[in-house]
């Protein structure tokens, strides 16, 4: 499938249709999901009328906006007015939201035709869509490994040319992680610039929603439509979308980028390789490299797993079989809730649950949440400190290529591990972007992380392009 910048051009001109476009869209997910259970569900009847209703109104010389025609992946956390939401939870089996999150208008609005929901690792938590409540995705470049995720499903369309354009959402590396081991180009924005209203919460003060893409210049349109101010959001920021595809071609010349030891170290020995030629095209694109270390990301890890598990503790509270979703019925309510609950959520969920529930009860909040809280401080002052140094940072974006099913879910530590790279830039709430650079064991992908302070995107999509060019 062409990339979502063509499609929208063909589109627009009326050298292509939108309908012909989804059908393709809809062949490759028929050819393709059994095996690999990449859409939970499929909208059809839903695409297809938004596909007619564009191309009717390009017949009409209209200007249907920068996603003109381009199917769109939407993980299935995210709420669709009427479509099934699952987070791939029994607990939301059957659920269909009475509204749309603000990405899906803004999607909408920007002429892209969303196809349907993709799954992920239940209520987003875990790397590798093992956890999901209807069964693992696969990863398309090799069905034996995992897509990672927690975004596995938007992950696999987009390499499974199921769709050019996927959203994921981001609390710990949900959308950089399997977009490194599907050979993908995958951004976390700055926390607050893409509105998170409709989007159901896992962790709220870590969460981001981004695009999974092919190319950095579909992943700049993309993340252009869906971003600015919105009211229904509280932590929106309070400003409009940034100009991003203006700037992709703009180069690193003249730009120092750090790169960061605390996220190479323990890396197999091909990510490692492949972070090292990422430095030498950057060089030779005209940057400076300045060599960092940053001893506060090693504590990452630890204040995500507390901090992370805490918010979802009292997120998922409002899961009990009450107003919606599946509900278990016993003799009284607190029977109900607990039956409902304990039916409903799967292991990792209830790990994450307890461990969060711990952390916040009497008596050891100080010693874990409140510990926790100051880490985060210090991981924020330390990025501080390092762009003093440098205008972006590079590292690996995850340990190793795409690992096999069953390799890392008995030791949920080494599972964890996954997004030891990743979850600084989550817990400062900044912008990183993964983008394909080389490949490892059994020839697959590795993915290159670039990192920057708050509102740097265009920045980061302009070094992200140097590294594509130079990948080939």
């Amino acid at each position: 499938m062409n990339s979502a910048e063509q499609i929208a051009r063909d589109v627009q001109s009326g050298s292509m249709s939108a309908t012909s476009v989804l059908e393709m869209s809809l062949d490759a997910i028929r050819a393709r999901n059994e095996e690999l259970n990449v859409f939970l569900y499929v909208d059809e009847e839903g695409a297809l009328e938004a596909a007619t209703k564009i191309d009717a109104r390009v017949a009409n010389g209209e200007n249907v906006g920068p996603l003109a025609g381009v199917p769109v992946a939407l993980k299935d956390n995210l709420c669709q007015d009427g479509i099934p939401t699952t987070c791939s939870s029994k607990i939301l089996e059957g659920w269909r939201p009475p509204y749309n999150a603000t990405v899906v208008d803004r999607l909408l609005a920007a002429g892209a035709v969303p196809v349907g929901k993709t799954n992920l690792d239940e209520f987003a938590m875990g790397s590798s869509t093992e956890n999901s409540a209807f069964g693992p995705t696969r990863n398309p470049l090799n069905p034996s490994r995992v897509p990672g995720g927690s975004s596995g499903g938007s992950a696999a369309a987009v390499a499974a040319d199921m769709t050019p354009l996927a959203l994921g959402s981001d609390t710990g590396g949900s959308i950089r992680q399997p977009a490194a081991l599907c050979g993908l180009v995958g951004m976390k924005p700055s926390y607050g610039l893409v509105s998170r209203y409709g989007l159901v919460a896992f962790a709220s003060s870590l969460d981001q929603i981004g695009p999974l893409t092919k190319s950095v210049t579909d992943a700049a349109m993309l993340l252009e439509a869906i971003a600015g101010h919105d009211v229904l959001d509280s932590t929106s920021l309070p400003e409009p979308a940034p100009s991003l595809v203006a700037h992709v071609n703009d180069g690193v010349a003249g730009k120092r980028i750090g790169l960061v030891r605390e996220l190479v170290d323990g890396a197999d020995e091909d990510v490692v390789a492949s972070v090292e030629r990422a430095v030498e095209a950057l060089r030779e694109a005209g940057a400076t490299i300045v060599e960092l270390s940053v001893p506060e990301f090693r504590l990452g890890l630890s204040a995500y797993y507390l901090i992370a598990p805490a918010e979802a503790s009292s997120n998922l509270a409002r899961f009990d079989g009450v107003r919606y979703g599946l509900r278990v019925n016993e003799g009284d309510v607190t029977a109900m809730m607990e039956a409902t609950r304990t039916a409903g959520f799967g292991e990792e969920v209830k790990r994450r649950i307890m461990l969060g529930t711990y952390a916040l009860s009497a008596g050891y909040y100080d010693a874990y949440y409140g510990q926790a809280l100051k880490v985060r401080t210090l991981t924020i002052d330390a990025f501080a400190r390092a762009y003093e140094q440098a205008d972006l940072l590079l590292g690996a974006t995850t340990p190793s290529v795409a690992f096999e099913f069953g390799s890392k879910t008995s030791n949920p530590m080494a599972m964890y591990l996954s997004d030891v790279f990743t979850i600084p830039s989550n817990l400062s709430g900044e912008p990183a972007i993964s983008v394909p650079f080389g490949t490892g064991e059994a020839g697959l992908p590795t993915g290159v992380q670039l990192l920057g302070p708050g509102r740097s995107e265009a920045q980061l999509f302009a070094a992200a392009r140097v590294l594509e060019i130079a990948n080939g």
